[in-house]
């Protein structure tokens, strides 16, 4: 069986009992908000690393061209 690194020995009894405290805390509307704000906060974070990986490249590159 295959678990996840994240979830550690969490059973499908604690998985449930977390999802039902999730509920009971944020309420059946404000969970796909949260989730919506999660999803655009990973986007805006990959966006990020792509900007500074390209920006990496395009100094390398730069520095290439300057040898030659």
């Amino acid at each position: 069986m295959t678990q996840l690194l994240f979830l550690g020995n969490l059973g499908a009894q604690e998985i449930i009992l977390i999802a039902f405290v999730v509920l009971l805390l944020f309420g059946g509307k404000k969970i796909p908000e949260l989730m919506k704000g999660i999803g655009k906060g990973i986007r805006s974070f990959k966006e990020g690393v792509n900007g500074i990986e390209k920006d990496i490249n395009d100094a390398v590159s730069e520095d290439e061209k300057k040898d030659k």
